[in-house]
């Protein structure tokens, strides 16, 4: 009958951790854009890295929905990424942080030392503007940002970015004189729905918004010039491209290559029309850059639906998260249970030093996901695997500790004894004897972290670690559930595969 020891049970452990750090420092590719977390951020990453790989014919890797300025910017600084779109007033005011009017070649000068250079504008300007109802517009006769005064019960609802930021309400209700009004926070992806069910008549917006394709809509003109430029331009590392002619032709086909207009159809097509970003730029190229026809999706068949959603797991891109996904868990869970068992022993038998060790672990516990995952991008100088491993293997810790610390104390005390009384020492006491006995309940901390690992897993894609969490973070960016879908139903069903695993492992371990 099969016996399931704890050495053959290491060993496995450790050889997975073994192959994940050869794939890890062995597959990489020469080149990676980055992006931001929200749909055009999406859409410029894809049609640049479609744009280099028609240049060198090599896959770029891609790292999408990165999260903040902060994260994207610091991975480009480290060399975890080799180039990211921005835009020109983000640059200067919270990278650089400066209010002054800079040129180009000081603000490369600032970055130098970075060894990063900022260039290859794309010509657009996506600014920050203020949006309205067409028909309140026409009503209440406000068609520009100073018409705002004459009419001070409007409802304003304006996103905690804009609220925050220093170019954003604070300055420009000075610039404007509009400190009567009372905005509220909300997010900028309810606005437009806010305003069409008359709970908010106005809101901030960007000028290349998807939503101001539709008519209903009025820009308020910025009569006294208020906003700064935000130009989208092209960050990247001075060593990954300017000693590269292929990579610095492939980006030369992009100055200049998108009007607002255009860029209003692409997000639309992603946002509106529930199509990937790299659809939509395949399909842009496709058509030599001529206007996109939006198609809203809301009216679709539902069979549609259920087959665009079915082809996805019969993809190589499904392959690539689910891979991802299943090195992340194993690896992360896997080295908690070599430390997690070994301390929740210690903690028994060290019970006055081993409250530290609880109380320590307990204290990570309550860190919000991200908030632990940006302390660790600083920490480590890096996004992608190793930050996401570091923080699901510390939460996986907790339950392991403390269901081995409680299954040893639950031994019963006359057993103990009694292996004593027969010259058992403290290890052979505690591997022959103790956890044996007390395996139901660590398999049952294991399992609690299993499940913990792999819901928590979905996560690290805010950071580049990938894995089903891609899906999730691009579902929610660009409000398409189908997207959404794609990662939390098999993320949902790996969490139940896990489980049963080690349910199975379990079982055979009582049987034998």
């Amino acid at each position: 009958m099969y016996k399931l020891n704890y050495r053959t049970f290491y060993g496995h452990i450790l050889f997975s951790l073994l192959i994940t750090l050869i794939h890890i420092n062995v597959y990489s590719r020469e080149f990676t854009v980055g992006s931001k977390r929200f749909a055009e951020s999406y859409v410029l990453a894809e049609l640049i890295s479609k744009s280099i790989e028609d240049k060198v014919n090599t896959a770029i890797d891609r790292k999408l929905g990165l999260g903040s300025t902060g994260i994207v910017f610091n991975a480009l600084k480290e060399g975890e990424i080799d180039l990211y779109p921005e835009y020109w007033g983000t640059l200067t005011q919270e990278i650089l942080q400066s209010n002054q009017k800079l040129t180009l070649d000081q603000i490369n000068q600032k970055l130098l030392p970075m060894g990063i250079k900022a260039g290859y504008f794309l010509g657009f300007n996506n600014t920050y503007a203020l949006v309205i109802s067409k028909k309140l517009a026409n009503r209440l006769n406000i068609h520009t940002i100073t018409d705002l005064r004459k009419t001070p019960n409007l409802r304003l609802g304006l996103s905690q970015e804009f609220l925050a930021r220093k170019d954003g309400w604070s300055g420009l209700a000075k610039a404007y004189h509009l400190e009567i009004f009372r905005p509220v926070g909300l997010e900028h992806g309810l606005g437009y729905q806010a305003i069409a069910n008359n709970q908010i008549d106005l809101i901030d917006a960007y000028s290349t918004d998807s939503m101001l394709i539709n008519e209903e809509y009025e820009l308020l003109r910025d009569d006294k010039d208020y906003f700064t430029s935000y130009e989208a331009l092209l960050l990247y590392r001075i060593t990954s491209v300017e000693n590269k002619s292929e990579i610095r032709e492939g980006l030369d086909q992009l100055r200049g290559a998108l009007s607002e207009k255009t860029m209003r159809h692409l997000n639309a097509e992603v946002e509106i029309g529930r199509k990937s970003p790299l659809e939509v730029v395949n399909n842009y190229l496709h058509q030599d850059g001529k206007s996109l026809q939006v198609e809203d999706t809301d009216n679709e068949e539902p069979i549609s639906s259920i087959l665009r959603f079915l082809a996805f797991f019969v993809t190589w891109d499904f392959l690539r998260v689910t891979y991802q996904h299943v090195i992340l868990v194993i690896t992360s869970l896997g080295t908690a249970i070599m430390l997690g068992i070994p301390l929740g022993v210690w903690v028994y038998a060290q019970p006055k030093s081993g409250k530290y060790v609880l109380s320590c672990i307990g204290v990570i516990q309550t860190i919000p996901a991200l908030a632990l995952l940006s302390f660790l991008i600083l920490l480590v100088h890096s996004i992608g695997f190793w930050p996401a491993f570091i923080a699901l293997l510390l939460y996986a810790l907790l339950p392991i500790i403390e269901s081995t610390h409680s299954g040893l104390q639950l031994v019963d005390p006359a057993v103990k004894e009694a292996s004593k009384a027969l010259g058992a020492g403290f290890w052979i006491q505690l591997l022959k004897i103790e956890l044996p006995l007390c395996s139901p309940s660590l398999f049952s901390g294991v399992q609690v972290a299993a499940v913990w690992t792999t819901g928590t897993a979905t996560i690290a894609a805010f950071v580049g670690a990938g894995g089903y969490g891609e899906r999730i973070a691009q579902g929610l960016s660009t409000n398409n559930t189908e997207l959404m879908l794609e990662g939390a139903v098999p993320a949902a069903i790996f969490s139940l595969g896990v489980r049963y695993l080690i349910s199975w492992v379990s079982r055979l371990y009582q049987v034998a």
